[in-house]
């Protein structure tokens, strides 16, 4: 028996932009998330790019904003766009803050009261919602790479070097690199994870390729007008630690550019066809 409930069906693009809710198992409430199936699905499965949104998002602002959909028609990419955090009445929040609390899940998996009982995004975004698509969703088969903006540009790079060969490519931007030092990851990792800062590296893509991750090639989009690259995404940090091991990066610095969709926008073409290529590989 499904376990899916469909909420939309739109057509765009020549494909078919879906959304769903379902019972998390591992978030305990009720989830939602979007598909988009490009017009190639009528005639049989296509390989998926998963997005992971930042800070305040759900799954709606990417697929409203960043022009995606159309990109991934001409490609024959599915899109998989899933919530940033468990939500519902019964869920811990933070109203008065952005950056901590429904809206602000972090995509790692907590350990502190109050937020452990539902805040397993980490979990949730890399093992229990593929594995329910490729189950209920036939025409997605499995064959996946990874995307994200800001802090689900974090969560894509730590689901990539976490999980070698889960991904065939990963890409982020803008996001943030080095969360352990920076006041977002603080904030958050200080509430879902606790004091211990040891335990937070498992967290953060910089730390990771300091401590081993297995190479995996990494595309990051970065706006040099961005607000918030002085203090809360540390690309330069990343880069050190893939210099330190030869770990295969591409830092791309756009002049200007800042921290909205608008830059996601300008850029997304390229990377849906970077993660094409990639998942076209035999």
């Amino acid at each position: 028996m499904s376990t899916l409930e469909r909420i939309e069906h739109i057509k765009e693009s020549g494909g078919w932009l879906d959304r769903y809710q379902h019972d998390s198992t591992g978030c305990r409430c009720r989830m939602t998330f979007s598909v988009y199936l490009p017009p190639q699905a009528a005639q049989g499965p296509v390989p998926a790019v998963y997005w992971l949104s930042g800070l305040t998002c759900t799954d709606d602002n990417f697929r409203t904003k960043a022009g995606a959909q159309r990109y991934a028609a001409e490609l024959g990419l599915a899109l998989v766009i899933p919530d940033t955090s468990p939500r519902g009445d019964g869920v811990p929040d933070e109203p008065e803050r952005y950056d901590l609390g429904q809206g602000a899940g972090f995509y790692v998996n907590a350990t502190q009261a109050p937020w452990s009982e539902h805040y397993q995004m980490y979990d949730y975004v890399a093992r229990e919602l593929p594995a329910l698509v490729e189950a209920e969703l036939p025409l997605i088969p499995g064959l996946k790479s990874i995307s994200g903006h800001s802090m689900g540009g974090h969560g894509a790079l730590i689901c990539a070097l976490k999980h070698p060969g889960a991904y065939r490519s990963v890409s982020a931007f803008a996001p943030i690199c080095h969360p352990t030092v920076c006041g977002w990851g603080e904030g958050c990792f200080g509430a879902y994870l606790g004091d211990d800062r040891e335990a937070w590296k498992a967290y953060d893509a910089t730390e990771l390729v300091a401590a081993g991750a297995e190479p995996i090639p990494l595309l990051i989009e970065q706006g040099t007008g961005d607000e918030f690259l002085p203090d809360q995404l540390y690309p330069q940090d990343l880069q050190t630690a893939c210099n330190a091991r030869g770990f295969p990066l591409t830092l791309r610095m756009r002049d200007d550019y800042d921290h909205s969709y608008h830059f996601v926008a300008s850029f997304i073409g390229e990377h849906l066809a970077y993660h094409a290529a990639a998942l076209s590989k035999g």
